[in-house]
C-alpha cells in the first residue's frame, strides 16, 4: 500500500473504501465517525464513497460468555484497572467528538463477534445502505447499550433497528450462513497485511490506519481523489 499522492484539481468521483474493523473495537467506532464527517465535507467537492465493511475479529477465540473488559484489557495488554479506566475516558471523549455515545464501564464485557460479522455479510448483499446501517446499530448495541453480541436475540434486534428483516436475520444466524465467506474475507485481509483495526483501504491500495479525526481522513481522501 502506498502513500497518498500530492493534491490535484478534483473531478467528481466515487472512491471504493474497504473499512476493515470489528464491532467491539472502540477505535473503529471513532474512525467510522471521523470518516463519515470527512465524506460529508468532501461531498461539496464531488467526492463520494462506496464503503464495504470487511470483517476482522479482535478475539476469535473468545468464549461465548465473553470477558469482563477490565480483566480482558489487563490480560491482553497488561493495563492496570486505573489505566483501563483512563483509556476508556479518553476514548469516550473521542467518540463524543464524532457524535458517538460510548458508555463502557468496569462491568462491560468483550464478546466474540463472528455471528455479528455473518450478519454484516448478509446485509452487504442487500440493496441500499443496509450494511452501514447494521454496522452502526451493532456498534451502538455494544458500546452504548452494553448488550451481549453472542445473543441471537440481541443481534436480530440490532438488525431490526437497522431496518432489516428480523426474521430473516434470525434465519441467517440459526443456519450458519456466510460462515465460510466471513472466514475467507478475514484471511484475505490478513494476507494483505492487516493486523490491527480500523484499517481503511481506499481503492485497494491506499491505507489510512486507526481511529483518525475527520480532518485526517479529509486530507487523505482529497489527495487520493486527486490521484486516482
Amino acid at each position: 500500500m502506498t502513500d497518498a499522492a500530492p493534491q490535484k484539481t478534483l473531478k467528481p468521483k466515487t472512491l471504493k473504501i474497504d473499512f476493515v474493523s470489528d464491532v467491539v473495537c472502540p477505535w473503529c467506532a471513532v474512525g467510522l465517525g471521523g470518516l463519515t464527517e470527512a465524506l460529508e465535507t468532501l461531498e461539496a467537492e464531488g467526492v463520494a464513497a462506496d464503503i464495504r465493511f470487511q470483517p476482522f475479529e479482535l478475539n476469535p477465540q473468545m468464549a461465548p460468555e465473553g470477558e469482563n473488559i477490565v480483566e480482558h484489557i489487563g490480560r491482553k495488554y497488561g493495563s492496570t484497572p486505573e489505566q483501563s479506566a483512563a483509556n476508556r475516558a479518553m476514548i469516550r471523549q473521542r467518540g463524543a467528538e464524532v457524535g458517538f455515545d460510548m458508555r463502557m464501564n468496569d462491568d462491560s464485557r468483550i464478546w466474540n463477534t463472528f455471528d455479528a460479522h455473518r450478519l454484516l455479510h448478509w446485509a452487504g448483499e442487500l440493496e441500499g445502505d443496509r450494511q452501514a446501517a447494521l454496522k452502526r446499530a451493532l456498534l451502538t448495541t455494544h458500546f452504548t447499550d452494553n448488550r451481549n453480541l453472542t445473543d441471537a436475540g440481541v443481534l436480530t434486534a440490532a438488525a431490526e433497528a437497522a431496518g432489516l428483516d428480523r426474521t430473516e436475520a434470525a434465519e441467517v444466524l440459526a443456519s450458519g450462513r456466510y460462515a465460510a465467506e466471513v472466514r475467507a474475507e478475514e484471511e484475505l485481509w490478513r494476507s494483505r497485511g492487516v493486523t490491527s483495526v480500523p484499517a481503511v483501504v481506499v481503492e485497494g491500495k491506499y491505507l489510512i490506519s486507526g481511529g483518525q479525526p475527520a480532518a485526517v481522513f479529509e486530507d487523505a481522501l482529497r489527495k487520493i481523489a486527486a490521484e486516482v
